[in-house]
């Protein structure tokens, strides 16, 4: 009977959210993490396929059926990645490669992976939160995942996916965008106000000048051959759904093209194909034959013949990129040495070599086997052209920019010294009423203000001398201590005058620290001039 009568044991109750091992709690975020890369790919697929499944749609004479249209969908979700595809139904029957990347379709991947990465290190409640390297592991994981099934998938079709390219850009890109998820999750931080930090706020104002100048150029362009562009796009496609089309994929490269305007503006141009450069400072427009398919951007290009007033016309695109550079060194260093905004200047001149080199790395690329096997600017020319371009007008302009912001800093504090009250002494009329017969009576305000200056100076130099004033005649004794220097006692019209009188010391010393007017010859910052009650010096 005892075991009917003991009390039976309470049962143990399930473990509190904080009790769950961390290991189980860390293992849940990493899966959570692989999934939302895994997500975001199928988003930026699903988006493509979609707008190109709309396109198939409306045209009257589709190539192909929804299965040609969704293998076109994966190879340009692919090529948005920067890997080559590869076009298998040529004329000549041999499969030439497709590596021009359209730039405006790499927003799309890129921002998916970037907010998954982001999304992943944002507690929005009590959900366990990986490691910032942790989340850039699993979202790419689960996103080249997807990526894998997709260059498979990509093989039925008609323009499959180069595997060398594909395994090799599709993670670095993935990857990049992970990483730039992770810190804008922390709040992006950035160094501190040193070279580095100024170097990288430089590189991008130029970088920017320089893309924001090759735009404009584009688009000069456009307007100037207008005519050959619409001969183009009408000669590609007669109906409605057929233009569209074609515009959208000019939309699509427009990015592109900025680039290329870039390329043409710094110097050395780009190719049409093997041996035929476009370039403003070389003799020819052309330096041979171009291999220029029919297309509405490639309209737009200057036509063979001696280069002229337009073409030079672009050299002002790296001019500007440099003076954007030299002024925003020189203004993140005007209270800095000189050497500081040169190293500046020259470290993102640094930086924005390097970012143009990528950019024409990406949108440039072979658009068949042959003579169409180089298209598009070259990146080992672009990037060395745009740092030095930077370099040569950059350090100068910061050099020069730094040197007016210290000299404008020096005047501004001066003239708040300047500005301030002189406290009067006790029993003294207040400032701008002088007394009959005193000093300074009756003298306009320039004059008096000048009457002011001279007092504080020589409060200056009776504070630092450790006494106050004797006659003229009265010489210090050698070895003799100073008297100690008497406190005026605040009047009520100037209340607190002896207060007001170290304050405007302390402005003082701080403009001859600021100046460098002080040095080692003992003088007193303020001139040689003596005081009124010192004795002339000899000589």
């Amino acid at each position: 009977m005892t075991h009917l009568t003991a009390p039976r044991p309470s049962p143990v109750p399930p473990p509190a959210p904080d009790d769950v091992p961390v290991q189980g709690r860390r293992s849940a975020a990493l899966a959570t993490a692989f999934v939302r890369g895994g997500v975001a790919a199928c988003l930026g697929i699903g988006a493509l396929a979609v707008l190109v499944t709309a396109v198939w749609i409306s045209s009257p004479y589709p190539d192909g059926g929804a299965d040609s249209a969704l293998h076109t969908a994966a190879g340009l979700w692919l090529l948005a990645h920067g890997a080559d595809l590869i076009r298998t139904d040529t004329v000549s029957g041999v499969p030439a490669p497709l590596g021009v990347t359209p730039l405006l379709l790499c927003v799309l991947p890129m921002y998916l992976a970037h907010r998954a990465a982001r999304d992943t290190l944002d507690p929005g409640d009590t959900r366990p939160v990986p490691s910032p390297a942790g989340a850039v592991a699993a979202v790419t994981g689960g996103y080249l995942l997807v990526a894998a099934v997709v260059v498979i998938y990509t093989e039925a079709g008609a323009f499959p996916a180069d595997l060398v390219s594909a395994g090799c850009w599709t993670p670095v890109t993935v990857f990049t965008a992970a990483c730039v998820g992770a810190w804008s999750a922390h709040g992006r931080p950035l160094p501190g106000r040193g070279t580095a930090a100024d170097a990288l706020g430089a590189a991008g104002h130029a970088l920017a000048a320089l893309l924001g100048a090759g735009g404009l150029l584009v688009v000069g362009a456009l307007l100037w051959h207008v005519g050959a562009v619409q001969m183009s796009l009408g000669a590609l496609a007669g109906e409605w759904s057929g233009r569209l089309a074609v515009t959208l994929l000019a939309l699509v490269l427009l990015p592109n093209a900025v680039v290329w305007g870039v390329a043409y503006g710094l110097g050395p141009g780009f190719v049409l194909g093997t041996g035929a450069l476009v370039g403003p400072f070389g003799p020819l427009g052309h330096t041979a034959t171009p291999a220029r398919p029919d297309f509405p951007l490639l309209a737009a290009l200057p036509g063979p013949g001696p280069a002229g007033w337009a073409h030079w016309a672009a050299g002002a695109v790296p001019v500007l990129a440099g003076l954007a550079l030299g002024r925003r060194a020189g203004r993140s260093a005007h209270d800095r040495p000189a050497r500081h905004a040169a190293l500046a200047a020259l470290g993102a001149a640094g930086f924005c070599g390097v970012a143009v080199a990528l950019l024409t790395a990406l949108a440039g690329g072979p658009l068949g086997a042959g003579r169409l096997a180089a298209f598009g600017p070259v990146w080992w020319q672009t990037g060395p052209a745009a740092a030095l371009w930077c370099a040569v007008l950059g350090v100068p302009t910061a050099l020069v920019v730094g040197a007016w912001g210290r000299w404008s800093a020096r005047r501004a504090t001066a003239a708040r010294v300047m500005a301030a009250p002189v406290p009067a002494p006790a029993g003294k009329p207040e400032a701008g009423k002088p007394e009959a017969g005193k000093r300074g009576a009756g003298k306009p305000d320039a004059e008096q203000r000048s009457v002011r200056t001279g007092s504080a100076r020589a409060w200056g130099r009776l504070v630092r001398r450790g006494g106050p004033p004797g006659p003229p005649s009265a010489a210090p004794t050698p070895g003799a201590r100073p008297a100690p220097l008497p406190v005026p006692a605040p009047s009520p019209v100037h209340g607190g005058a002896s207060a007001g009188a170290l304050a405007r010391l302390d402005a003082l010393e701080a403009l001859d620290a600021l100046e460098g007017l002080d040095d080692d010859t003992g003088e007193d910052g303020y001139g040689v001039m003596p005081a009124a009650w010192e004795p002339p010096k000899p000589g």
